[in-house]
């Protein structure tokens, strides 16, 4: 309630835009969210393909630094705004920050472009968390007597709602209800929509060819997953992300699971199918088990139809069960897919740690490959690295002959991508 009556003064007051001197990052006060450069930026994003994130850092003991500190306190919030300004600035690339604002002295909401080709969930999470672990530790150097805590929170910003005004704004309080976790705001009303989601097992499952590139005869199939039709969570970024965000990501990952054994029954395909898991979930304690329970009611499907495809960037360190599980469904005669390789270090650390069935080359590798020599000098890399492994390789995101053509000079045996086909439903063949 005190921000709402804040905000609303804020508009009455009609308070002008503050510019920090020679920095590409704006501080805009509260109305400004409804004017640009928010609205025309998230709206530049939208139309270029991108999608928009509202990243939001609160200060959740600010009433205790604000006794401590007395009328020091401005000072303080004013070098803490500048310490995040400095870190966001070294570590987001210009083009995909649309602005820095500062609502509340308690708390900075960051609007970013994200592309979900080069950008995955835990890449985000894994960024939001840097910037404030560097923030933290520059502030502490300023102010050693000084402890802020802060809560951090993410979400998309909705692009069903018809109007950009209210997708902005409702996606900013969304952002500041999951740092904060505020009882009986929009952080429940989404811890109760994904329970809903999962209780009714509400998602749509695509499926994406992977073409023999010397053939083109489709050899397996990758499960991919929609949330309820109509919402924000058809998105699978928005639906994944606030699912890790929730706790339920487990949970949504085996209902994934059932739904694409149940296609399998129900179409009678026989093609390897991929089913994409992230390492949170595959080093859970009870994966292996849950895995073995369901798959007794299939008696159809052989564990050497499946494929578990390892998404997402995490790396792998630290989770406890991670390779005694994979080892475990090895020994069962599932096989194990890397996702992304080439898109960062953990990728290929995991390849080293787990030596898997299949690579999967990412499409920022792929993209205008057939223009870019190092990008073909990489593809040459991988592929060694992928026989040292005694992996199959399957070079993701192909959208043109071109691209294409370089893969079979290059002898890549599997492909898939827009040129061979977009996402349909699964089929016999």
């Amino acid at each position: 309630m005190a921000r709402r009556v804040t905000s609303i003064l804020y508009n009455l007051l009609g308070w002008g835009k503050i510019m920090l001197p020679h920095s590409s990052i704006r501080y805009y006060p509260p109305q400004f969210i409804l004017r640009n450069p928010v609205v025309s930026g998230v709206k530049k994003a939208f139309n270029s393909g991108f999608e928009v994130a509202v990243i939001a850092y609160t200060i959740k003991n600010h009433q205790e630094l604000a006794s401590q500190l007395g009328e020091e306190s401005w000072k303080f919030h004013k070098a803490l705004k500048r310490h995040f300004k400095i870190v966001i600035e070294k570590e987001i690339d210009k083009e995909d920050m649309i602005v820095l604002h500062d609502y509340y002295s308690d708390s900075l909401s960051l609007f970013m472009r994200i592309d979900h080709n080069r950008y995955c969930i835990s890449e985000i999470d894994a960024k939001m968390k840097k910037i404030l672990r560097e923030a933290e530790s520059r502030i502490f150097h300023e102010y050693p007597t000084v402890q802020p805590i802060f809560d951090t929170g993410f979400i998309f910003i909705d692009k069903s709602v018809g109007s950009v005004h209210g997708a902005v704004l409702k996606a900013h309080q969304q952002a500041f209800a999951m740092a904060e976790k505020r009882i009986q705001t929009e952080f429940n009303e989404m811890v109760y929509e994904m329970k809903r989601i999962i209780a009714q097992q509400n998602i749509k499952l695509l499926a994406q060819p992977i073409i023999d590139v010397a053939t083109k005869e489709i050899r397996a199939w990758e499960m991919l997953t929609r949330g309820p039709e109509g919402t924000a969570l058809e998105s699978p970024l928005q639906l994944f992300s606030v699912a890790r965000q929730t706790n339920t990501l487990y949970d949504l990952e085996m209902i994934v699971l059932r739904k694409t054994l149940d296609q399998i029954t129900s179409t009678g395909c026989l093609d390897d199918i991929f089913i994409n898991f992230t390492p949170i979930t595959l080093g859970n304690s009870r994966f292996v088990r849950d895995l073995k329970n369901m798959m007794q009611s299939y008696d159809n499907i052989q564990p050497n139809q499946i494929t578990l495809e390892i998404t997402e960037r995490d790396s792998i360190e630290g989770i406890e069960n991670f390779i005694y599980n994979i080892k475990v469904l090895r020994g069962m005669g599932i096989k194990i897919a890397v996702d992304d390789t080439g898109a960062g270090y953990a990728s290929l650390n995991t390849i080293s740690e787990i030596m898997p069935d299949v690579i999967k080359i990412d499409r920022s590798v792929i993209e205008n490959i057939d223009k870019n020599s190092v990008k073909e000098s990489m593809l040459k890399g991988l592929l060694l690295v992928a026989r040292e492994a005694g992996s199959t390789v399957i070079a993701e995101g192909i959208e043109n002959e071109h691209e294409a053509s370089v893969l079979s000079r290059n002898k890549v045996e599997l492909a898939q991508g827009y040129f061979y086909a977009r996402p349909g439903l699964l089929k016999t063949v």
